[in-house]
């Protein structure tokens, strides 16, 4: 039986137990690991230096110091700090530490520092990464020389080191070669390294990357269309809207200004996704991306839906997932169109009101073309809850209130030349395909305004192109 222990000059805990250690010296072999001075505790004539911290991470300490116990050269037992009864049980000496109090808590280990633990699997650990390494010279800036190949969406992007991607991969428990699949238009593998390369470079936390990664998997689908949602020359590109407790616990933003600028998770996940399509799968703008005006979405476009009424029924639970499950919902979505409404006092007139804003989509005389968002703001939801309506009245209303008669929508009616076909002319004609408006909370406080944000044109093909929803893994 023998013991080795670790520890720190700069850790009080480890300067009280030198008696101990020399009590415990005395009886069996001891090895002593230093991880900031291999001189320290002198009145045992120093420790082996372990300032590199090879040992302390092989050994997967996380406080000093920590006692263990090896028999035939394995480990059996371990404690950390100074837990007197502890101690005594790993050594089996009951004498061990009289005097010293009963009990005092260690110090954090080295190898938990901020950004040591990715260092050190990359330095002494088998996470190896295989994307191609791009020398920097000294004085050139890694940011323009982003700009100048091509890896940008046309603003800074934050330089993918080692060392950060490293901390990407460990918020996620997946395999760093793992492919997630072909990304369009060129249908290159896409590995969770490479999706770790393009979040860094979005400037994603670590923890928002399992995020990112459903985001990935859910535009992959083939219902979703992604290769021809990047060639289209509508306006449209994939809108992000995340369900579940990852949103508090990343810090989403789902209140005011939700949908534009100011945090940081909302805009760099859906960043994430977009770069993912242009430096892994070649999708660039004016190449294949031929959008005639494209919008600033095609940026980032993700935002957290409002959970906060527990008598609402969110998004992703509407659409079949089991309520508590964190998802993300990707729909083919342009700008948004705002639609304000002051006077409306009940449920009836605003459920109208919003459908005569929804009517605009696309072309107010095209029907089953595109699919909508709506976002009800805060102050507009208050009115359909003071009448007791939640989703289900909601929603049955304003599809209500879309129908609309065919002979005002087909093609030459009220002398316009686009519009449905003239067959339908004597048809009650909803405006969109079923389950192609998704009702979402979301906004801040302090006006009557709710947001509309049309879809891609490619729905009206519903059974080819759908909104797709995918659960967040880890």
């Amino acid at each position: 039986m023998e013991f080795l222990v670790v520890l720190k000059r700069d850790c009080e805990t480890c300067q009280l137990v030198e008696p101990a250690l020399a009590s415990l010296r005395g009886e069996f072999p001891l090895t002593l690991y230093s991880q900031d001075d291999p001189t320290f505790p002198e009145g045992l004539g120093g420790a082996a230096d372990d300032r590199s911290l090879e040992q302390s991470w092989r050994l997967g300490v996380e406080t000093v110091p920590t006692l263990v116990r090896l028999e035939d050269g394995k480990e059996v037992t371990r404690t950390e700090g100074w837990d007197r009864a502890e101690w005594v049980r790993v050594t089996g000496m009951e004498s061990l530490g009289e005097g010293l109090p009963a009990f005092q808590p260690g110090c954090g280990s080295k190898t938990v520092e901020p950004g040591m633990p990715e260092r050190l699997a990359l330095k002494f650990g088998d996470l190896t990464l295989n994307s191609r390494v791009i020398d920097v010279a000294e004085w050139d800036d890694p940011a323009e020389i982003a700009f100048d190949r091509g890896w940008t969406d046309g603003l800074p992007i934050t330089p993918a080191t080692d060392l950060r991607v490293a901390r990407m991969l460990a918020g996620t428990t997946r395999d760093p070669g793992e492919i997630i699949g072909p990304i369009p238009p060129n249908l290159i593998d896409c590995t969770i390294e490479k999706a770790a390369v393009n979040a860094v470079m979005a400037g994603c936390r670590p923890e928002y990357f399992p995020v990112v990664l459903a985001a990935i998997e859910a535009a992959l689908k083939p219902e979703f269309s992604m290769h021809g949602l990047l060639a289209t020359l509508w306006f449209s590109g994939p809108i992000i809207i995340v369900n579940g407790p990852v949103t508090k616990r990343i810090g989403m933003n789902w209140g005011g200004n939700a949908l534009g600028q100011g945090n940081r998770a909302n805009a760099t996940i859906g960043r994430a996704l977009q770069l993912v399509i242009r430096n892994v799968g070649g999708g660039r703008p004016q190449e294949i991306d031929r959008s005639v005006f494209g919008n600033p979405g095609k940026y980032t476009f993700c935002f957290a839906e409002d959970e906060t009424d527990p008598d609402w029924v969110p998004l992703n639970v509407a659409r079949g997932h089991a309520p508590g499950t964190s998802t993300v919902t990707l729909f083919h979505g342009d700008g948004v169109q705002g639609l304000a409404d002051h006077k409306s006092r009940d449920a009836e007139s605003l459920a109208r009101s919003m459908a005569m804003g929804l009517c605009a989509v696309c072309h107010p005389k095209l029907a089953q073309w595109s699919n909508a968002i709506l976002a009800i703001s805060p102050d507009h939801y208050a009115i359909f809850k003071q009448h007791g309506w939640g989703r289900a009245e909601i929603e049955a209303a304003i599809w209500d209130a879309l129908k609309r008669p065919g002979r005002d929508l087909i093609e030459g009616a009220q002398g316009v030349g686009a519009g449905i076909d003239p067959a339908r002319a004597e048809e009650m004609v909803d405006k969109f395909h079923p389950g192609g408006l998704l009702v979402v909370r979301a906004g801040g406080v302090g006006g009557l305004f709710s947001a509309i944000i049309g879809g891609w044109t490619a729905h009206r093909r519903n059974k080819d192109v759908q909104t797709v929803s995918k659960e967040i893994g880890t």
